[in-house]
């Protein structure tokens, strides 16, 4: 048995030993744990991955005369004003309020920019009260013009994060990057046998061995602390609220990015030692990518459970390609995917490395944590929801590809629609007529349906939320689309008519 200030002492001496995760697992796999714990004092972990759950409280200082801030924007982003009269908080993932730049310049690059010792432009508006006269302010801002600026994550540094693929017929845009149509890749994140979560945490009692609140950590190449469990901590997938001074810390791991059509995001790298105080510390500490289970989860379908596709490991998924047992076309297959990270490993490393040089050279102690990390809680958000089999037309009116276009103009104004999926003779879709489809058909003299009707037709399911077609709406610019089964039967019609009177209701 060790204590950590016994460690202390022998790193204020220069006679610590001190290795990576990724040395440790050699080193146990060598000469056993009980070995290992007697002599290895520390070891360092390491994670570089996107963090959006991440931002900066930021003091700008009083001006002259003072202001009271109520609507503040850095470079164009927007920041929270409803603090004490120059206090903001600067979230990573907000976009900028120019629609033309929207979320390819938004809080992450603000705050890499800062980091760089980059100009950003300062402009807050206030209302106007005795002690604080000025209205409003224009100015242009570096990091040392600041009094404070302390970046506050309330997530960061996950355990273990699910895969993603997609079961959909297109490609789709999330924030685990872009994902082919069908299940054609599968992205993860995190840094597996390196990361810190992994490396403290005791599995049969759910809880970390010495990562807790006050522990000092590496923060964006500065010193942070861990104030506590992150948002959404449930150990195994545990996470960590942490903080440090923005002012200390190096570009080099804190770095802005945008997830094509979802949103900015900051990538940072985090490290936390391990002190191996006794055999069971130095076990864990000698984890494998391969002993940490991944599951994997089709984010083709939008809702808060996606279904399991399947269960991984990080070995697994660090080779480049995994076979899915997977359903297509109603047949379950085995399909070989390519995989790729949307993290990275190879800076992971790099963050452990220098947190273990740091305390080789006597410049980073280790802490005693003064609380060990809270209980999970991880519920769902009371939301309501509305499918489509709600508020879905039904049973449809439909057409057979015999119909003529005249019949067809018929069938519209007798039933005061504008939509008319043609089925074949068991009731499956093979295309659909629209009223504009009806009005350049007459006008250009066409008579047969097979002419004019949209053979690629967008469609819906009965189980899907509204909120979810009404999107693939507005993507696809349409009024409406046939609801149908998994035989690609016709069982109802939905509109953006149907939608808005649901709206207008709730209202």
């Amino acid at each position: 048995m060790k204590s950590i200030a016994e460690i202390n002492e022998k790193i204020k001496k220069g006679e610590a030993v001190v290795v990576t995760a990724e040395e440790m697992i050699k080193i146990v796999e060598e000469e056993g744990a009980k070995k290992a714990a007697e002599y290895v004092d520390v070891v360092t972990t390491g994670t570089f991955g996107a963090m959006c759950s991440s931002g900066v409280f930021i003091n700008f200082g009083h001006s002259d005369p003072p202001i009271k801030m109520l609507k503040i924007y850095l470079n164009n982003v927007e920041c929270y004003g409803g603090l004490a009269a120059v206090d903001t908080y600067l979230g990573a993932a907000q976009p900028n309020e120019d629609p033309d730049i929207d979320i390819e310049y938004g809080g992450a690059h603000v705050i890499e920019d800062l980091i760089r010792g980059k100009e950003v432009e300062l402009y807050a508006e206030g209302y106007t009260t005795d002690c604080y006269p000025r209205k409003e302010i224009n100015v242009k801002i570096t990091l040392d013009d600041v009094n404070q600026a302390i970046m506050v994550n309330p997530r960061n540094c996950y355990q273990t994060y699910t895969a993603a693929t997609n079961s959909r017929e297109e490609k789709i845009y999330t924030y685990m990057g872009i994902l082919l149509p069908e299940y054609n890749n599968v992205h993860y994140s995190g840094a597996g046998q390196l990361n810190p979560l992994q490396n403290d945490y005791d599995p049969k009692t759910g809880e970390f061995n010495t990562i807790g609140i006050g522990t000092k950590i590496f923060l964006g190449g500065g010193v942070g602390y861990v104030i506590g469990e992150g948002t959404q901590h449930n150990p195994p997938f545990g996470t960590l609220m942490v903080k440090g001074d923005l002012k200390q810390m190096n570009a080099k791991y804190v770095r802005a990015a945008t997830m094509p059509r979802y949103g900015s995001t900051l990538y940072i790298g985090i490290g936390i030692p391990i002190p191996v105080l006794n055999e069971k510390i130095a076990k864990r500490c000698a984890i494998r990518d391969e002993d940490i289970e991944v599951p994997i989860y089709d984010y083709g379908v939008p809702r808060r459970d996606r279904p399991l596709v399947g269960k991984t490991n990080y070995k697994e998924l660090r080779s480049g390609k995994i076979v899915l047992e997977v359903e297509i076309d109603n047949k379950r297959v085995e399909k070989a995917v390519k995989t790729g990270p949307v993290s990275s490993y190879k800076m992971a490393r790099e963050v452990a490395k220098e947190l273990k040089n740091w305390i080789l050279n006597g410049e980073f102690l280790l802490t005693e944590r003064v609380a060990p990390l809270g209980k999970p809680e991880f519920k769902p958000m009371k939301s309501p929801i509305t499918l489509v089999k709600d508020i879905m037309s039904s049973p449809p009116i439909v057409a057979n590809p015999n119909i003529t276009i005249n019949e067809a103009a018929n069938v519209l104004i007798k039933y005061d629609i504008n939509h008319l999926p043609i089925v074949d003779s068991e009731g499956r879709l093979i295309g659909i007529v629209t009223s504009w489809d009806i009005a350049k058909a007459l006008a250009l003299n066409k008579k047969k349906i097979d002419e004019i009707m949209t053979k690629n037709v967008v469609v819906a399911y009965k189980d899907e939320p509204i909120d979810v077609v009404a999107r693939r709406m507005s993507l696809n610019k349409i009024s409406g689309m046939p609801v149908i089964d998994e035989n690609k039967r016709v069982i109802g019609v939905i509109t953006s008519e149907d939608i808005s009177g649901l709206l207008g209701e709730k209202k």
